[in-house]
């Protein structure tokens, strides 16, 4: 199909690419969620090296994006690291044209390297809600679909969305909202099984994402409470999504993916990374992080690294110590100490208190 009729026919063209999406997540069915001040590039990379099928952005403001597009913020959330691409880039905002020529804008900025535009409809925080984005758009359908239509007709590459369960208990709007976003031209459609009200709060709803699956034709990505290997296997029967996406599941634990393939694949459950290990992928993720952001970029990698001890020996002690930290030289330190501290319990025969919970 030619670039003009494209223009002039979102929908064909969405179906299209529906077929490459799914072409896409055949065999590489298990994705790295955006999670804001999360998934940055260095991280999406350890996650690709690991396994993940398609590594997202943190989501991108339009508006931002429109106001200040060589920001260094925007720079940096579109930076992508040769390890991921194609990424798929997440956008959101509540204006269809200024979405459409910002989407556009960035797939002729980074060409090849967007595997597809994901449209946030689905992000619970106030200040995103209260601008009518996010998953605020979940009570406006007919401009979450005008919004659709506007990028399908304005980008190269698959438009696809992510959004929620449904805004409470009033509202479960999951399959209509489905249908209504397949019909404006959306490729792909991922579900979160919690509504907004909720916001990661009391267990996912996975039957929600069965049943949109059940509604739509297009790929339907599953979201929400996987931790495990064996909660990507689960999710996949129980919903018959077509793929998976990893959010707090990966956080400090990148090894999902290696151990979800192992499991997918070949029906082997494989050993969980060290103690040894997570320390020194900590190290190596500070590095990366620091060597992609600056010297400022240790105080945003403190999260991690407590999510990459978590339940370790001397954990506790270790947050706190983490936290008081002033410099990248001070953590890297630190955790260079830590990991001697693990080795010295090691040799002094106490091998299970190296990997047993606090």
């Amino acid at each position: 199909m030619s670039r003009d009729v494209a223009m002039n026919s979102g929908a064909p063209e969405g179906r299209s690419h529906s077929d490459s999406v799914a072409t896409l997540l055949r065999g590489h069915n298990v994705l790295l969620a955006p999670m804001a001040g999360v998934t940055e590039a260095p991280f999406r990379g350890i996650c690709k090296r690991f396994g993940a099928g398609l590594t997202y952005t943190e989501m991108v403001s339009a508006k931002g994006l429109h106001y200040n597009p060589d920001g260094s913020g925007s720079r940096n959330l579109l930076t992508m690291s040769p390890e991921e691409t194609p990424c798929a880039v997440q956008i959101f905002g509540a204006d269809p044209e200024m979405m459409a020529r910002q989407a556009a804008a960035i797939c002729e900025r980074y060409g090849d390297a967007v595997a597809l535009i994901d449209v946030n409809m689905g992000c619970p925080v106030a200040k995103v809600v209260n601008k009518h984005e996010g998953s605020a758009l979940m009570r406006n359908p007919e401009l979450a679909a005008r919004i659709v239509r506007e990028l399908v007709a304005s980008v190269p590459v698959p438009v696809t969305v992510k959004f929620r369960k449904g805004w409470d208990d009033d509202l479960l709007n999951a399959v209509e909202f489905a249908m209504a976003m397949q019909d404006a031209g959306a490729s792909a459609l991922a579900v979160h099984g919690r509504t907004r009200a909720q916001f990661y709060r009391g267990p996912a709803d996975w039957d929600a994402i069965a049943q949109v699956k059940r509604a739509v034709d297009v790929p339907v990505i599953g979201s929400g409470d996987v931790f495990s290997a064996d909660d990507v296997a689960r999710m996949l029967d129980e919903t018959g999504a077509d793929a998976v996406m990893v959010a707090r599941g990966a956080q400090g634990n990148p090894w999902i993916f290696r151990e979800a393939r192992a499991l997918l694949d070949r029906g082997e459950r494989i050993e969980p990374p060290t103690p040894f290990e997570r320390v020194d992928m900590a190290r190596e993720h500070a590095a990366a992080l620091v060597e992609f952001a600056g010297e400022h970029a240790y105080f945003r990698m403190r999260k991690h690294v407590a999510w990459y001890i978590h339940g370790m020996v001397g954990a506790s002690i270790m947050r706190g110590r983490v936290n008081d930290c002033r410099d990248y030289a001070e953590l890297d330190a630190l955790l260079v100490e830590y990991r001697q501290f693990l080795s010295d319990g090691v040799h002094d025969g106490d091998v299970s208190e190296a990997g047993q919970h606090e």
